[in-house]
């Protein structure tokens, strides 16, 4: 026995032929839908580029380096800015990086593709990369605090950014930047939510009437109306929570 809400809303039945039918009409879409993606990314593959300062200067594991040696070798890097408000306790990060970040897991695949992905925080190195270990990420980490002027120049430095990177020789390249929305490159938990009847759960989301709709647009500020932001749950991004469940420490000190 659930305890479902009386009055949710949920699709019509119909018969298996009736459903297929429809399926197969917004399957049309779907597939135009991918070709025109396939289309915007021929055409980002032939964006002009633009020259940035290999020797841009980056702290990690093993102390100062540089924005080539984060290649690790490869032809291309992915690298993502993490905002990062200095001195903020665990439960005030991003909440947004948070849910983006915690979802790059497993890198072979671009690893095979001769490419690295890497996190660039715009915070101090220890500092920050003790909330990686918290969340119990292991990709590449590094921070950018020092030269991330120069590295986001044209844009507004402490928002976030994915941003790629190629390599040629000892020169690096910027091939592409994006920002916003844009990341959702790195997330699956959307786009899994997004193939299911009731989607994301979003205020801004065109749904019928009475489906569920419990969390806030990610613009607004969380309890805004009653609706918790989307990636931020009793005062801290939702990801946390299990992680203090399984007894870690949140203590960044």
């Amino acid at each position: 026995m659930t305890n479902e809400p009386a009055n949710l809303g949920q699709p019509v039945t119909v018969d298996r032929a009736t459903f297929q039918a429809e399926l197969e009409q917004l399957r049309t879409r779907e597939k135009a839908h991918s070709r025109e993606g396939d289309a915007i990314a021929a055409a980002r593959r032939r964006l002009p580029m633009v020259e940035v300062d290999a020797g841009s200067a980056l702290v990690g594991p093993n102390g100062p380096t540089t924005l080539l040696d984060a290649f690790d070798g490869r032809r291309q890097l992915i690298a993502y800015y993490f905002m990062w408000h200095e001195g903020a306790t665990t439960a005030e990060v991003c909440e947004g990086c948070t849910f983006y970040t915690g979802q790059v897991r497993e890198l072979s695949i671009l690893h095979s593709r001769d490419t690295t992905f890497a996190v660039l925080c715009q915070g101090p190195y220890q500092e920050s990369v003790r909330y990686r270990d918290f969340m119990g990420w292991d990709v590449p980490w590094y921070s950018a605090q020092e030269s991330v002027g120069e590295l986001l120049a044209g844009r507004q430095v402490g928002m976030f950014y994915l941003v790629c990177y190629l390599r040629s020789g000892d020169r690096v390249f910027e091939t592409y930047s994006t920002s916003g929305r844009g990341v959702e490159a790195m997330d699956n938990s959307y786009r899994l939510l997004d193939l299911t009847v009731y989607g994301r759960q979003e205020l801004w989301q065109d749904s019928p009437a009475g489906w569920p709709q419990p969390w806030s647009n990610p613009n607004l500020e969380e309890s805004k109306g009653g609706h918790p932001h989307p990636y931020r749950l009793h005062g801290r991004p939702i990801a946390q929570w299990a992680r203090l469940e399984a007894g870690r420490s949140d203590d960044a000190s």
